[in-house]
């Protein structure tokens, strides 16, 4: 009895075993044919092998289940350059829940067939290159709780199918080209929790009312998505709402009356960038547990009233900026002791800040510039050690500055200019980390405090406009002061030489008692050295005179000969430097020779190296000055252009102008153009090195607009006019220059310049405005280049030698017309990432303006490239037993 039992017991293990090999042979089968239908350049799923002695639970990106029999329940296969089809062959694994093929290059329609995987919970095909419209079979996929779709070429519209995910717990569909109204199907996702349709610019739908039936939704994110109309009053029964935003859109209305009131668990609110209005409604900050509250960029006329915002102990954000708000600001937010960051901007805002701000010990930045506070400076203001910005300016603050204004040891930029400040200026000498000061056109009385010369990071320095008297503190000359401005006070005595010659003279205007070289009032010398007698300071004074008389007829007759050549630049000449320079307008006029002309130049002027008399070279513009603006809109504009800092756009170090040129004066790089390198026969940058350019300048682009104030266009992208420092670091240059020589004469200009006409748009021809589209459209061209490695522009003429966009075009009709535009100078190991920067040169470049992405997205997707170049080269490398890798 007991052999028959063990035997049986054999038996059975035997089965099980049995079983569970054959289990494992044929998951790992199906894994295999997964892999044999997709492409793999980069090796990454090298374990997956039959070969080796590795279990396929360890192979590359799976996960098993915990149990036996082990089987395969989640494959992670994101990131790994992967291509090709997307098999249906998973859904032969029973256990399989979850697919995350995300950041790849899948390049086809939303794989609908996967919906064969009826154990599937979660799939995330984010970020790769789907196409099509979301089929009305969307459905099928109704056991799904996580579907990411984002970041892809999804377009059309929604259909009303989609509401069968009704277990969808996730649902994103962001970053794509979806258009038309959405359907009102969303009220059926009853376990919904995350709901992500932002980035789709082409959709054109108000906000379906049925969300507010969403009472497990924890995040609504429909920015920069076109949507319109009211934000509905359904919404207050997002009761587990924590994230909202519908920045970027076009609402109008009000806010709902009871928002607040449902929202208890608000975490993020935004609403930025609309044209909301009305009243804020009351009750909005009684939810505790709100942590950011974003409403900013707004056209708001109605007033926030002071309630239960002391409830909102976990408030982190709270953004209004740029909107029409009035009335008091919300008292209670200034002491909530989790606030991190008040931006309130831009408004009409009008109370005061209260003492008690020192209870919110995480503050960090605060900006309420341009509204209509009043009061007094809170000492406990200066009590909040975390604050790195405080941005005031523009408003009715009175009574003096409290003395511990700058003692939190991270500040680093306070601005309380336009106010009605009154007092003396503390000394400060605990913020070591202060890089610009700004407390212009106040009442401010007393002298410059000497102590600010402390501050050893110091930069911008702004105190124009006051009542300050005295002396300039001579230790501010050892400071690396990028602007100094002392204008209009009532300051005597002898400038610091250093901040006479390295600022403009109108930062030092309005003060007829300070005296230095080149100031209306010259400093006398009296009283220095040892007392001289009457009659050898005559005989001194004869002896200078002769030699100055000298000197002087010397230097005319030498002036006149040298400026017989350039009678058109004569008149009167201004200049204003942003950097301490040290070069006079005639310096620059006697440089100005074809000699030191680089490039071929542009329509709006050639570019000439000059050397500054330091050695150090600066890069001259010379334009002709259409005489569109006035002296004052002139320097204005290119003040404005001035102050953009960012790594990859040129900066401009100063100009001079007359009523017939001005110099704009830029940083000199050592590469040169990429239009010039690329022109060479020798042009052989590596991809890493191209993709490297790209990226700068794409990242260049989306700062001036989208994230510089006042947004710019460049309006004269092409490859000749990105210079490139010695590392290859892009910076744009020739940017804005409608704003410096007028819009007729830009219009004017750019029209006569058909040598470069394929970087311009095809719609520029029709509808004569500056868009953001027209900038994406010009930096396509550059990207075509960089991947071809074919100038815009071939030097020949003839049928066979059309323009890049045009030659790329009729190469991608053709069989694998792709891998033929690709430069054959680089290696082909590059290929998938060139291929991946071709079809992003190709949506910036298409005929529709709204097909374009903008350039923030062309960023990401750059990026990702660029990370995936970046991996490949240290693989290789490390390959190589620690060889350098060429670049």
């Amino acid at each position: 009895m007991a052999n028959t039992t063990k035997s049986t017991l054999f038996l059975s293990l035997t089965f099980s075993l049995l079983i569970l090999l054959a289990s494992a042979s044929s998951e790992a089968d199906i894994l295999l044919t997964f892999k044999s239908s997709i492409e793999d350049p980069m090796n990454s799923l090298s374990t997956w092998s039959n070969s080796t002695s590795t279990h396929y639970c360890n192979w590359t990106g799976i996960t098993c289940t915990t149990s036996l029999p082990l089987s395969v329940s989640s494959l992670n296969l994101h990131s790994l350059n992967l291509s090709g089809e997307i098999s249906s062959s998973l859904c032969q694994i029973p256990n399989l829940t979850h697919l995350n093929l995300a950041n790849n290059f899948f390049n086809k329609p939303i794989p609908l067939h996967l919906s064969q995987c009826t154990s599937l919970e979660s799939l995330n095909i984010s970020s790769n290159l789907i196409w099509g419209t979301i089929p009305d079979q969307i459905s099928q996929f109704g056991s799904l709780k996580v579907l990411d779709l984002s970041n892809n070429r999804v377009g059309g519209k929604i259909p009303e199918t989609i509401g069968g995910l009704k277990k969808v717990q996730v649902l994103n569909l962001g970053g794509n080209l979806l258009s038309g109204s959405l359907p009102l199907i969303f009220g059926n996702f009853s376990e919904l929790v995350v709901l992500d349709l932002s980035q789709n610019s082409l959709l054109a739908s108000e906000i379906p009312s049925d969300l507010g039936r969403l009472d497990k939704l924890e995040q609504l994110l429909l920015q920069s998505s076109g949507f319109y109309g009211t934000i509905p009053e359904s919404f207050v029964g997002l009761v587990s709402l924590s994230i909202l935003d519908l920045s970027l859109n076009n609402l109008t209305g009000g806010l709902p009356h009871n928002l607040g009131s449902f929202m208890t668990k608000l975490v993020s609110f935004d609403v930025s960038q609309n044209q909301i209005s009305g009243v804020f409604p009351n009750g909005i900050c009684d939810a505790k547990g709100l942590i950011s509250l974003s409403l900013h960029t707004n056209f708001f006329n109605g007033s926030i009233p002071n309630n239960s915002v002391d409830q909102c102990l976990n408030l982190e954000r709270f953004q209004v900026q740029s909107n029409g708000f009035n009335g008091d600001f919300p008292n209670g937010l200034w002491s909530l002791p989790k606030l991190k960051l008040v931006r309130a901007e831009n408004n009409r805002f009008s109370g005061e800040i209260p003492e008690s701000i020192s209870n919110a010990t995480q503050l960090e930045q605060v900006q309420i510039d341009n509204n209509s506070f009043s009061g007094k400076i809170p000492q406990g203001f200066g009590m909040v050690k975390s604050l790195y910005r405080f941005s005031a300016s523009l408003n009715g603050f009175y009574g003096g500055i409290p003395p511990n204004f700058c003692d939190s040891p991270v500040m680093s930029i306070i601005n309380l200019s336009h106010n009605l400040l009154s007092g003396e200026i503390p000394e400060v000498r605990d913020c070591k980390k202060i890089v610009s000061l700004a407390l212009a056109d106040n009442n401010l009385v007393g002298e410059i405090p000497p102590s600010l010369a402390e501050l050893p990071v110091l930069t911008y320095l702004d105190l124009s406009d006051n009542s300050l008297t005295g002396p300039i503190p001579p230790e501010l000359q050892n400071l690396k002061l990028a602007l100094f401005n002392v204008s209009f006070n009532r300051l005597s005595g002898r400038v610091p030489f250093s901040l006479i010659s390295g600022l403009p003279a109108s930062f030092l205007q309005g003060n007829p008692d300070l005296c230095g070289p080149g100031l209306p009032n010259p400093c006398s010398d009296q009283n220095r050295g040892h007392k001289v007698g009457k009659i050898s300071k005559l005989a001194c004074a004869l002896v200078s005179l002769a030699l100055a008389v000298g000197v002087l007829i010397v230097s005319i007759v030498l002036y006149v000969v040298r400026s017989s050549k350039r009678k058109s630049e004569t008149g009167i000449w201004r200049s204003v430097f942003f950097y301490p320079l040290r070069v006079t307008e005639h310096d620059l006029m006697m440089a100005m020779d074809e000699k030191n002309a680089a490039g071929t130049g542009g329509v709006f002027g050639r570019i000439h190296i000059v050397a500054l008399p330091s050695g150090e070279p600066v890069a001259v513009k010379k334009m002709v000055n259409f005489g569109s603006q006035n002296s004052k809109a002139l320097k204005a504009e290119i003040k404005t252009l001035a102050k953009i800092r960012h790594k990859n756009i040129i900066k401009i170090l100063g100009f001079c102008y007359s009523d017939d040129s001005i110099f704009l004066i830029y940083e000199c790089l050592q590469k040169g153009s990429l239009g010039d390198l690329i022109g060479r026969p020798n042009f052989g940058l590596s991809w890493s090195v191209r993709l490297k350019i790209a990226l700068g300048v794409a990242q260049g682009l989306a700062y001036l607009h989208r994230d510089y104030v006042p947004h710019t266009l460049h309006r004269n992208v092409k490859s000749r006019n990105i210079l490139l420092d010695a590392d290859f670091e892009p910076k744009l240059t020739d940017f804005a220059l409608d704003r410096i020589v007028g819009e007729a004469a830009f219009q004017s200009s750019l029209a006569s310049d058909s040598e470069f006409s394929c970087y311009i748009a095809p719609e520029y021809g029709y509808c004569k405005r500056a868009t953001e589209e027209i900038d994406t459209y010009s930096f396509g061209v550059v990207l075509l280049e960089l991947v071809t490695g074919r100038p815009a522009e071939q030097t020949e003429s003839g049928p066979d030698s059309p323009d890049v966009v045009k030659w790329v075009r009729r190469k991608i009709n053709i069989s694998n017309g792709a891998f033929q535009v690709l430069d054959p100078t680089i290696s082909n190991s590059s290929q998938q990432e060139m291929l991946g920067a071709l079809d992003v040169a190709l949506r910036c470049t298409s005929v529709m303006p709204e097909k374009r992405p903008s350039m923030t997205k062309v960023v990401r997707e750059l990026q990702s490239l660029d990370s995936r170049t970046r991996s490949f080269n240290s693989e290789l490398s490390a390959s190589r037993d620690g060889s350098s890798f060429p670049v």
